[in-house]
């Protein structure tokens, strides 16, 4: 009896969808940059044991600097793996490309993001630096991989009729993945969903951030504010062909530290997640 009803719940569940399989949660280092120079694998273990899938490395590997099967190692045994990372273009040069894709595709990463460039929102710049994204896009599918932007607000300034977001969209490979940053978007006052359909299959990541608006009541912490994050999530899985959801914390409201914000965001972006 005990088993039949086991199992009628799970059957429930499964109609339900509350059993189907939810896109991996990532957090991108840069998040807890200072508690993870004083202590890496202490803080590795922290967000293994919020519940994270994976992490999103910004250029800190700490002690496994120069050996990325060690920390392919050590990450395998808290459970998660490198979803992506961040970086410059300083390390995508002719002389750093080879050893730069070599070192992430033996850590396990696949897709890199370019996540600053001040030429993004400049009217000449901007043209350089889209010649400069193909270029080094097309040379990572000679290793497999995939190098993409990520945006912050000035990109969603106006250009051409459009936004600068767009150019960059329009002039690189549709293979090209854009990681949309939501904060950084809404913090520009536009929409997110209207992006990722606009440019759809290629926000393969996102990053799941509140940025808040000086002098505004906005708290930073994930869904403690009015944004509509399930309908956000259900257009990412339905058009943004959406492979992480990678929250980062670059605030850290009423004396939290770092982990603890991030602690509190994952907690409430798995009740969204549990409700979808």
């Amino acid at each position: 009896m005990f088993k039949t009803r086991i199992l009628l719940l799970i059957i429930s569940l499964v109609f339900s969808g509350q059993l189907f399989a939810k896109l991996p949660v990532s957090v991108q280092l840069w998040s807890v940059k200072d508690t993870l120079k004083n202590d890496f694998d202490g803080t590795l273990k922290s967000l293994a044991e919020m519940g994270f899938d994976g992490v999103e490395f910004a250029g800190d590997f700490g002690p496994y600097s120069h050996n990325p099967a060690a920390l392919k190692a050590k990450l395998s045994e808290l459970g998660l793996v490198a979803s992506s990372a961040h970086i410059g273009f300083d390390a995508l040069s002719e002389n750093t490309i080879d050893s730069t894709l070599l070192f992430y595709k033996t850590l396990g990463v696949t897709t890199l993001y370019v996540p600053w460039d001040e030429r993004a929102w400049h009217p000449e710049g901007v043209k350089s630096l889209v010649k400069e994204l193909t270029k080094v896009s097309d040379y990572a599918t000679r290793f497999d991989m995939k190098i993409g932007f990520h945006n912050h607000n000035k990109e969603f300034n106006a250009f051409n009729n459009a936004t600068f977001w767009d150019y960059i969209a329009t002039n690189t490979p549709k293979t090209m993945p854009l990681q949309l940053d939501i904060g950084w978007v809404n913090y520009a006052a536009k929409d997110p969903i209207y992006f990722i359909k606009k440019y759809p299959n290629r926000t393969l990541a996102t990053h799941i951030k509140v940025r808040t608006i000086q002098g505004s009541n906005m708290s930073p912490i994930i869904g403690e504010n009015n944004i509509d994050w399930p309908a956000i999530i259900d257009t990412l899985e339905s058009h943004g062909n959406t492979k992480w959801l990678v929250l980062e914390q670059e605030e850290y409201p009423n004396g939290l530290t770092p982990l603890q914000s991030v602690a509190k965001s994952k907690q409430n972006l798995d009740k969204i997640l549990l409700g979808l």
